[in-house]
């Protein structure tokens, strides 16, 4: 059975697709848990403590043998035993979500006021995108936040397709709830935990690129590669205009 990952920046709505991917029941979920493993030295996978990114690929790999996997996990980290194996790289059904640099780390430093350059995620997603490449796998997908809240219909119908999966118009919503998934990082997710669907509401950050120098200069670094992968975005229609029925003559 295949694995689906979603890659994704750091604080790039990654949770809230995370929460509509919840609503395919066909699909075992799993959440950030290569990020658990860096953050926390353990995951957790259908009830199997992995304390190692060899062994989470190798649990994730066996989990697919009778299910459909999907997980999501954002780069911040460096992954280097995924960016190691061409064998998973090649296998695994690999996606990208993107968001602008400077709101990425507006919204990062808002929560954590020590971050670091690398903690954008970026310059580490087009690092992974570029090691599926080289290792020959699908053509990886790239979706645009921007279009997954201006267009979340659209976006996600597009995202299924290229999947193979069958759309589902009901995901766009689910109830308001945190959930056991993100409990150990709850505080970067109580925006998503209190909502009910993708919301193009932006907040507002008292540190932005506008007004703090580092912040200026972590967005720039990250910005090419932010450009490179918006130019392979999935291509996402327009909504279907409804065209009012011509009078009878």
């Amino acid at each position: 059975m295949p694995v689906t990952a979603l890659w994704a920046a750091p604080r790039s709505r990654s949770t809230a697709f995370f929460r509509s991917m919840l609503q395919y029941g066909e699909l075992t979920a799993l959440h950030e848990p290569f990020c658990n493993v860096a953050d926390f030295g353990e995951t957790e996978v259908a009830g199997r403590v992995v304390r190692s990114e060899r062994e989470l690929i190798d649990a994730v790999v066996e989990l697919a043998k009778d299910r459909e996997v999907f997980f999501k996990d954002t780069t911040d980290h460096r992954y280097a035993e995924v960016l190691e194996d061409r064998r998973f790289l090649a296998g695994t059904r690999h996606t990208f979500l993107i968001r602008r640099p400077e709101e990425v780390a507006a919204s990062f430093y808002a929560l954590q006021p020590d971050m670091t350059v690398s903690d954008i995620g970026i310059e580490g997603l087009y690092e992974v995108y570029r090691a599926v490449l080289d290792a020959g796998g699908p053509p990886p997908v790239v979706v645009d936040s921007d279009d997954l809240v201006n267009r979340p219909a659209q976006t996600m119908a597009a995202y299924c397709a290229a999947l193979g999966l069958t759309y589902r118009e009901e995901a766009l919503n689910w109830s308001a709830s945190k959930r056991e998934e993100w409990q150990r990082t709850d505080r970067w997710h109580v925006a998503v935990s209190n909502s009910t669907g993708f919301s193009k509401s932006r907040s507002s950050y008292r540190h932005t690129v506008g007004n703090t120098p580092l912040l200026a200069e972590f967005a720039a670094h990250h910005q090419p590669f932010y450009e490179l992968l918006r130019a392979v975005r999935l291509p996402v229609g327009e909504p279907a205009r409804v065209e009012e029925a011509a009078p009878a003559v």
